[in-house]
């Protein structure tokens, strides 16, 4: 493909609670055996993107040990490869990244030093698939200067948390507005965007001369009437976890087996780090009713509409209903856990009991001796 990839993965969200103390949100896990940023990166290497950054900045020790190969996702290539670019002090510049249009302005010597014409840009929270080649041909069909993946929402969803955007016939965004009180319409960008790599480096020079440091706000919203800014609608699954409830809600979609099939059993693959763990345990008494259980686990319990990461383990006589159990948690005898998140390294407690409500889903950490090491 004629483009490089740039994938934005440093920022943080409150609305993670305690999930974003220990990690960054495109580190967060999906699907039991995924981190959220594999999505993204299968996506780019089935696109036949060579050459991807990856921005990193907040809490990215988890994330730059999961990208510290880039073999998984087959960009381990003599004409390409994976890069990982954290905030670095230079003569000319001490700051961290102050938004993502400074991210690209701090690594404009990456831009400037490819060759290929055009760059896509994605954060790393979104779940989804998308061959970036068709939103490359619809941006060139359409003398667009700028292309934005969006996407219809459903009644009910919080369109607040997305840039709000208006379509003319034509495709042309005539409004954009970024995470607006009240939304005017439900088609809301996805966070993926084409442009040509020149006018970024333009676009991008232009706004560090003036102070200018989000890419969102300062460049798309701001040119809206003066760029050519199309957008390409994405009628599959997406969804994005940069909050409690959507996590919760996008790792319960993948226990529906339509969810499931579309990701891991059609093509293109979704690729992930793999960790050398034997396959999950279940011991006699053990009984597990459509759930997601990763490798390393051992069950002794009830499991119900659940996902278990890897190396979790669930003692005897527990209950888990509608619950999300981080990598290496220990559930200790009798306990009763439904509608939680349990946090990973966790050692919940013999007779222990966390019911959260499925509107407000309780996020559970234990500080204990094993969570510090």
């Amino acid at each position: 493909m004629r483009a490089i990839g740039i994938v934005l993965a440093g920022g943080n969200s409150k609305r993670m609670r305690e999930l974003s103390n220990k990690r960054a949100i495109s580190a967060m896990p999906v699907a039991g055996s995924y981190r959220s940023i594999d999505f993204v990166l299968s996506n780019m290497s089935n696109s036949h993107i060579q050459n991807v950054a990856v921005f990193t900045q907040y809490n990215s020790r988890s994330l730059n040990e999961h990208l510290s190969s880039s073999k998984w996702w087959d960009f381990g290539r003599k004409q390409g490869g994976l890069y990982v670019f954290t905030p670095t002090i230079t003569a000319e510049n001490s700051d961290w990244y102050r938004g993502t249009a400074d991210a690209l302005y701090q690594n404009l010597a990456f831009l400037k030093n490819s060759h290929e014409p055009y760059v896509v840009i994605t954060s790393g929270d979104g779940i989804y698939k998308l061959d970036y080649n068709k939103v490359l041909e619809y941006h060139i069909e359409k003398k667009a200067d700028i292309t934005v993946v969006c996407t219809e929402l459903l009644q009910g969803d919080d369109m607040t948390r997305f840039g709000n955007v208006a379509v003319n016939d034509d495709g042309r965004i005539v409004e954009f507005e970024e995470k607006p009180v009240a939304a005017a319409s439900n088609t809301v960008s996805c966070g993926i965007y084409v442009i040509r790599r020149r006018q970024l480096i333009e676009l991008i020079e232009r706004c560090a001369a003036e102070d200018r440091v989000d890419f969102v706000r300062d460049i798309l919203v701001r040119y809206k009437n003066l760029k050519r800014i199309y957008a390409y609608r994405l009628n599959t699954y997406w969804s994005n976890i940069a909050s409690v409830d959507a996590y919760y809600r996008t790792n319960m979609d993948f226990l529906k087996p339509e969810v499931r099939n579309y990701f891991f059993k059609e093509y293109p693959d979704i690729y992930s780090k793999v960790d050398d763990l034997p396959p999950a345990k279940y011991n006699p008494g053990a009984l597990v009713k459509n759930s997601l259980i990763s490798s390393g686990s051992i069950i002794n319990g009830t499991v119900e509409n659940s996902i278990l990461f890897k190396k979790a383990y669930v003692g005897n006589n527990c209950v888990i209903k509608n619950s999300i159990i981080l990598n290496d948690v220990y559930i200790g005898d009798n306990t009763v856990i439904e509608n939680c998140i349990v946090e990973s390294r966790d050692t919940i407690r013999a007779n222990t009991t966390y019911i959260g409500d499925p509107e407000n889903v309780k996020v559970v950490v234990e500080k204990n001796e094993r969570y510090t090491l």
